[in-house]
């Protein structure tokens, strides 16, 4: 078993391998988290996990009645998440590599980051500025018929834009789409519109056939429903929504 202990950015999004993380870093532990990636060479990866909150808070409470008129001021690299923070998070996440972190004059970061390989969350340290966890390298099997099964799910992909970009009266934007079976498998994952618990299971599911089988059942389902819904958030098929930490 491969382990690894790398900072810990939670979300209240799902990142997949292939999908590019934008992120905007106001709070000090996520300020501390970038300062420290910033030691890293240049020539060296940046990398940090991100997993996605089960239960808790992505931005902490820093002042009565932010964000809500009940919350009361938090502090710590665990604030948000109670006090066994790893039972906030969903087990399996992404490693982010981030390609560009941008200090901004007031001290805040602009940070671009890709997700680059999946991850079991293992154990999560709260003892220092900012969350660090051990981490299991998760291997991407192929599993069986992963080849048929992609070129179903582009077509069902392809027939899921469509209704997508009838429901928006506008096309969405054209790209060629991959066919190897574990690209596919996450581009669809990250683009199809679907709520966390769904994305989670996509990403934590054992091998890319088993993957790409429930995004068939997921495409056909969703599209039968598009028809009956008039509007749809657009969906970029490479980027995530701009995360405000």
């Amino acid at each position: 078993m491969t382990t690894v202990r790398l900072p810990l950015f939670p979300l209240n999004s799902v990142l997949f391998p292939g999908l590019v993380l934008p992120l905007n870093i106001f709070e000090e532990r996520y300020r501390a988290m970038m300062r420290e990636l910033l030691k890293t060479g240049e020539d060296e990866p940046r990398r940090f996990a991100v997993v996605a909150i089960r239960d808790g808070r992505e931005v902490a409470p820093t002042a009565p009645g932010l964000p809500d008129q009940t919350a009361v001021p938090e502090r710590g690299p665990a604030a948000g998440f109670g006090a066994d923070p790893i039972q906030a998070f969903h087990r399996v996440g992404c490693i982010a590599d981030a390609a560009t972190i941008r200090e901004r004059e007031d001290g805040s970061f602009e940070v671009l980051a890709t997700g680059t390989s999946r991850v079991r969350l293992l154990s999560v340290d709260s003892s220092g500025a900012f969350l660090t966890a051990e981490l299991e390298e998760l291997p991407e099997d192929a599993g069986e018929g992963a080849g048929a099964l992609a070129e179903g799910v582009l077509r069902a992909f392809r027939a899921y834009q469509k209704r997508l970009a009838g429901a928006r009266e506008r096309s969405l934007t054209g790209a060629d789409l991959p066919d190897e079976p574990s690209v596919v498998s996450y581009l669809v994952a990250a683009a199809a519109v679907l709520d966390i618990p769904a994305k989670q299971r996509l990403l934590q599911a054992p091998d890319t056939a088993t993957r790409l089988a429930e995004e068939l059942k997921l495409l056909r389902t969703e599209t039968a429903v598009i028809r009956h819904l008039p509007s749809l958030p657009a969906v970029d098929l490479t980027r995530a929504p701009t995360s405000p930490n």
